[in-house]
């Protein structure tokens, strides 16, 4: 498994929730932006980390957001 960790710049995202469609771990929170399962928010930042067999889910998820308002990189092995 490839541990990877989903960025989601809040103040970037419009709500459009294109990443619903191709993730569903992404879900829309109360305050019409997305949320992730166990993410961290600081500020305007929402960061989760992940070790399963859906880096593909959450790299489509980025690609469709038109706002540019995730990225996904891989956590390099300590």
């Amino acid at each position: 498994m490839t541990e990877y960790e989903i960025t989601v710049d809040l103040a970037a995202c419009d709500g459009i929730f294109a990443c619903l469609v191709r993730d569903d771990r992404f879900e829309e929170s109360e305050d019409g932006l997305v949320t992730l399962p166990d993410s961290e928010r600081n500020g305007d930042e929402l960061t989760a980390t992940f070790d399963d067999d859906r880096l593909s889910d959450a790299e489509d998820a980025a690609a469709a957001c038109p706002t540019d308002a995730i990225a996904v990189r891989e956590v390099p092995e300590a």
